[in-house]
């Protein structure tokens, strides 16, 4: 995907290089690409090539070495769900959930209201009251997913939010995500290690080298939306995954 004014960001030459316990990580290397508004991008890749460093980078966590993010906005607002729901557990769903309008100090009334229609939205009605230690992992990222969306995110970024799940959790969560999606219409990032996570979700799959991360293959993802389970059996379902693995396993010899 090259530069775009229309597109909700631009990444042009980025490059992350930063230091841990072993010396210096040559994490990202020249990645150019454009996100269009309210599209779903997946990134896959090897562990450790970088995918959820660029995560952080389009969040606005860690700066890059080299090259540019450029916004569609000045201030966009971003929200940002991990693999781990990361809740407080002394407070009840509806509280975790308002916490990011409680820090801008808004009207209780105003963010009790929002919060129940995220509720709602996530299908967590009955549960407002309950703490974290009483959901399952399914319900706990529904809880999460709902506080990133809190803010009314232009950019929803998700690091892996399904990967501690079973099987089945995971592909239920992944149909609500894209219940989600349908509704708010974000832009939305996934990284996922699941091939066909990937291509089940999303519009164009980023795939990425090991480490340093580039770009390997740019693909649109051509499956007709709403996304069905059936689709997963489907030839263009099996056509597309096969060539995402080909390339990962060219590229990188295995797929993790």
């Amino acid at each position: 995907m090259n530069s775009s004014p229309e597109a909700a960001l631009n990444v042009h030459n980025l490059g992350v290089i930063f230091r841990d316990a072993s010396g210096v990580v040559h994490a990202l290397h020249d990645l150019t690409f454009s996100l269009p508004p309210n599209g779903f991008v997946a990134l896959i890749g090897p562990s450790g090539c970088g995918k959820s460093t660029l995560l952080r980078v389009l969040a606005g966590l860690v700066s890059p070495t080299a090259g540019t993010v450029r916004y569609n906005t000045a201030q966009p607002r971003i929200g940002m769900v991990f693999q781990k729901a990361n809740l407080m557990p002394w407070r009840r769903v509806i509280d975790n959930i308002s916490l990011p309008l409680e820090l801008k100090r808004l009207p209780r009334s105003e963010i009790l209201a929002r919060a129940q229609d995220l509720i709602r939205l996530v299908g967590l009605e009955g549960f407002e009251r309950a703490y974290p230690r009483d959901l399952s992992g399914g319900m706990a990222q529904r809880v999460a997913i709902a506080r990133a969306l809190m803010q009314d995110p232009d950019i929803l970024l998700l690091d892996e939010p399904f990967g501690a799940l079973d099987a089945l959790t995971r592909e239920r969560m992944g149909d609500e995500l894209l219940h989600i999606w349908h509704a708010h219409q974000k832009t939305v990032v996934l990284v996922t290690h699941s091939i066909p996570e990937a291509v089940y979700l999303s519009d164009r799959i980023l795939a990425l080298s090991a480490r340093p991360g580039s770009i390997i293959l740019d693909m649109p993802v051509d499956l007709a939306r709403p996304r069905t389970p059936e689709m997963r059996y489907s030839k263009t379902f099996q056509q597309l995954t096969h060539q995402l693995r080909d390339t990962l396993q060219e590229a990188n010899g295995l797929v993790t």
